[in-house]
């Protein structure tokens, strides 16, 4: 069989359901004698149920394998020890046609069980669906029940039949929102599993543990002992017999029992060597806290890369490198493998730092704060195990309910995309991620990519769907977080303000409408029931002024009032001592309300004392989060406020069209791509948004000025004619665009359009001629294929001014229904669209379901790198592009 390029795209490790990885890869000539001998190495049982029967010549098996062309015929294999290493799985398939294939797979009879034959499929499917075979069918035996346990687990459309001595399969290759949330549930399992093996060890290593107190490894042997982990702890340091008190030894081979960690702490180009150390030892897992890594630059990334290769073979996972360490605070673990100066305290926050440095001086301010932590993880570069897995272990996790991330990069943002949402709906994920600036934004020729490479709009757009609370300082996310860790989320916006100082309670009103929080008039109840115990020169308003004479009953009472008032949601409570002795019979007040309220609305207090926060208001029966400003009470309030509103309201759903002629848009996008990556033509742009639906003004393309009056009478009425032109890209400014041209004149119009370009030294190579589209409103609809985030889908107002205006609303894709439905009401020109001081409305519908499909259209086209729509004319019926560019790339491989 005539073999295509090897794909390189489809090799990639695999996590396995135990937390361990497989390497899959397409089969190669040299891999015969490695599939042979696992052909060889089969069961019976097994062999018979794979071949039909126990009688094999494994000789013309293993040469059938790997006859292969990589697009009708594919192997992947799967391979412990890295990509040379041993066989325990496999998978092919076949063409038997030209939309089907036969398809099966084998796993090594020792690590069934562990997910690897749904991933094998996975990985098939997924290569098999790209080089356009539609649906897999197989053969399996009647009592084959674990394979057909595996199609039927597999999330794919299945059907089963059963035929006298066999069972026929047949699925889609495509994959479905089922079989996407299978993949998704069995990767959360393997991320648990693997996490858990990190921050639950039965026995840890120091690789690196030094005598002197004051090194990273001294620091670090030091915190296990101190912190009484609760399993043994070896040093290695071949210069020392003993380590603090402990004795050491020479290498990690050396020590004599099973490890789970190692930590290592040696310098960058001795890491490599000690996992492979380690890796005699069978050990697990490795917490590299070395620097000198792809951080660096020079021979750095080549280490790393090195180091992760040993970590694949040896079937290790890796935290790190470049990282601080890991904390367990569970008193049945009492894990502290950092090099810290201290240990926080057991709480019910998970805490990940991507910044080592800054994790130390985080974890010392959460000490000061009170604010416990449930275990903290500094992850560095993130060679290995990322900020997902550890997102997927919080959230099974019982013994924390909030999780804190400080983000450098996203190094999965797809994965994260479909996780994060997931876990946000019971564990809130509080986020501070640096790269605001727009320092090393990337050019851009299209406006969508102009406008989104200007900021980190993209970052922003994936925490507001995934439901990710995202604070602008470290000490902003610290307030959410004690908010969270303390109290439940608000179900409303509406806040009723409770003070003793009037200043106090405006600055905290002012800060809460300007955050998008309401603070609305109290009720009449509320209002005379308060008028009757406060002083006259009270004010029972909303803020409740209650003056500097309150004392902790007043306050008890009327926070109780305004707790139980229909239209308040939560309550902020201030208070400045005028006396330094008022301030415990106040915090008094505060806890009894409190317990009064029983959580009914969230109570936050700012509690402006010199002598620090009362007793009182640290009582363990009832948490209540304090302040030091008002300001700072009200903003932790509006994100949490958000945070609640988004946990509460209907996400929608992704729609699918029937009329979508994906197969189609493929082969015209594949067409294009002969001539290379660049810029549709015209009619291929017509025709591919055809394909999804998405109406286009009648046009046509002429190569000649004087060819444009012929295609103008064709259109009839009014037309517009505009150059085309590879530097053409934004023609209203090159002078590119003619408007409402009579027939008659198009001819003339057109010459003076080409002079004016042919000035710039601009040569057009064809003119496009159109319909005149009705009055309207120019809108504009596009996509730009982020290298982190995959498509990215933005709306706004359109026309000429697009990027001056940058009134755009941004969303990751695939967006949901009513995604394109809170897009359009975010722009500040919606108005516009929805008859603003009596103008005709604007068909909204028209305009969200051109969203959906332009989403549709780039989820299902990897290689559409750029998409402008501008303007897309939003009309009282209906909606329609008047100009369009989209730019092709060969897609690198399958999207995560």
């Amino acid at each position: 069989m005539a073999e295509l390029a090897y794909p390189v795209q489809l090799e990639a490790d695999a996590v396995l359901r135990d937390g361990s990885t497989v390497f899959i890869r397409p089969a190669r000539p040299a891999d015969h004698d490695r599939l042979e001998d696992y052909f060889i190495a089969m069961s019976p049982e097994t062999r018979r149920l794979r071949f039909w029967g126990a009688s094999v010549d494994i000789t013309s098996v293993t040469a059938a394998a790997l006859d292969q062309d990589f697009v009708h015929h594919l192997t992947l294999l799967a391979f412990s020890g890295g990509s040379d290493g041993t066989v325990v799985g496999g998978a092919q398939y076949i063409a038997i046609d030209e939309r089907r294939a036969e398809a099966s797979f084998s796993v090594a009879d020792d690590i069934r069980g562990h997910g690897l034959g749904s991933i094998l499929l996975e990985r098939l499917a997924a290569a098999a669906d790209a080089n356009g075979v539609h649906a897999f069918v197989a053969q399996v035996l009647p009592e084959n029940h674990a394979m057909i346990d595996v199609f039927r687990e597999s999330g794919f459309e299945v059907s089963i039949r059963a035929k006298p001595g066999s069972i026929d399969v047949e699925f889609p290759t495509s994959t479905t929102p089922e079989a996407i949330a299978r993949f998704d549930r069995r990767r959360v399992e393997a991320s648990v599993n693997a996490v858990r093996a990190i921050l639950a060890p039965a026995a840890v290593a120091v690789v690196g543990a030094s005598r002197d107190p004051h090194s990273i490894g001294g620091r670090l042997f030091h915190n296990l002992i101190d912190g009484e982990f609760r399993g043994p702890v070896y040093p290695v340091n071949p210069k020392a017999d003993v380590v603090h008190g402990v004795p050491a030894y020479g290498s990690i081979a050396d020590v004599p029992e099973p490890v789970d960690v190692a930590f290592v702490a040696v310098p960058a180009d001795r890491v490599a060597d000690v996992a492979r150390e380690a890796a005699t030892r069978s050990v697990r897992n490795l917490v590299v806290i070395s620097a000198g890594f792809a951080e660096t630059g020079g021979e750095g990334p080549a280490r790393q890369r090195e180091l992760l290769d040993v970590c694949r073979a040896a079937g290790m996972r890796l935290v790190g490198p470049n990282c601080m360490g890991v904390v367990n605070t569970d008193p049945e673990i009492r894990l502290n493998g950092t090099f810290a100066s201290g240990q926080p305290p057991p709480g019910r926050v998970g805490f990940l730092s991507q910044s080592g440095a800054l994790g130390l001086a985080v974890m010392d301010h959460a000490t000061r704060l009170g604010l416990g932590l449930s275990s903290f993880v500094s992850v560095g570069n993130k060679a290995d195990i990322d900020t997902n897995d550890f997102i997927a272990y919080w959230d099974q996790d019982a013994r924390t309910d909030v999780i804190l991330l400080y983000l450098e990069s996203i190094k999965d943002a797809r994965r994260f995309a479909r996780l994060a949402p997931t876990v946000a709906r019971d564990t809130p994920i509080v986020v501070v991620k640096s790269g605001r600036s727009t320092a090393g934004a990337r050019a851009a020729a299209s406006h969508t990519g102009s406008l989104l490479a200007s900021s980190d709009v993209s970052v922003d757009a994936l925490f507001r769907q995934s439901g990710v609370i995202r604070t602008a300082t470290l000490e902003e996310m610290f307030d959410v977080a004690t908010f969270l860790a303390n109290q439940p989320p608000p179900k409303g916006n509406r806040v009723g303000i409770v003070t003793n100082a009037g200043g106090l309670g405006i600055l905290c009103a002012d800060t809460c409408e300007a955050e998008g929080l309401e603070v609305p008039p109290l009720n009449e109840r509320t209002v005379a029931s308060l008028s009757a115990f406060l002083p006259p020169e009270a004010s029972a308003a909303n803020p409740v002024d209650m003056v500097a004479s309150a004392d902790g009953e007043d306050y008890r009472r009327t926070i109780v009032e305004v707790a139980r008032d229909p239209g308040i949601d939560a309550v902020i409570v201030l208070y400045i001592p005028p006396l330094e002795s008022d301030a415990p019979d106040v915090a008094r007040g505060i806890v009894e309300a409190a317990t009064e309220v029983d959580g009914a609305v969230p109570i936050l207090t700012t509690f402006m004392s010199t002598r620090g926060l009362p007793e009182q208001l640290h009582s363990p029966a009832v948490r209540l989060p304090s302040y030091t400003f008002p300001e700072q009470a009200a903003i932790a309030l509006a994100r949490v406020c958000a945070y609640g509103t988004w946990r509460m309201k209907d996400h929608g759903g992704v729609p699918t069209f029937a009329d979508v002629r994906i197969d189609e848009a493929a082969g015209i996008i594949a067409t294009a791509l002969e001539r290379g990556d660049g810029w549709l033509e015209q009619l291929e742009i017509e025709q591919l948004l055809a394909c999804y639906g998405i109406s286009t003004v009648a046009s046509t393309v002429v190569a000649t000025v004087d060819e444009t009056a012929d295609a103008a009478r064709r259109i009839g009425g009014p037309v517009a004619i505009k150059a085309i032109g590879a530097e053409l890209i934004h023609k209203t400014e090159a002078g590119a665009v003619a408007v409402d041209v009579a027939p008659g004149e198009a001819a003339e119009r057109a010459r003076a359009m080409s002079d004016r370009i042919h000035a710039q030294g601009i040569e057009p190579t064809g003119y496009l001629v159109q319909r005149m589209v009705p009055d309207g409103i120019e809108m504009f609809v596009g996509m730009t294929l982020d290298p982190t985030f995959g498509p990215v889908v933005a709306v706004g107002a359109g026309g000429t001014a697009v990027e001056l205006m940058k009134d755009i609303a941004v969303r990751i894709t695939p967006i949901t229904d009513l995604d394109a439905a809170e897009m359009l009401r975010e722009l500040m020109t919606f108005p516009l669209l929805d008859g603003y001081r009596g103008a005709t409305r604007m068909d909204t519908a028209a305009l969200e379901d051109a969203l959906l499909r332009v989403s549709a259209l780039v989820e299902d086209q990897p290689g559409i790198a750029e998409l402008d729509l501008n303007p897309l004319m939003a009309l009282p019926r209906g909606a329609v592009v008047v100009d369009a560019r989209i730019r092709v790339t060969t897609p690198p491989g399958p999207r995560g």
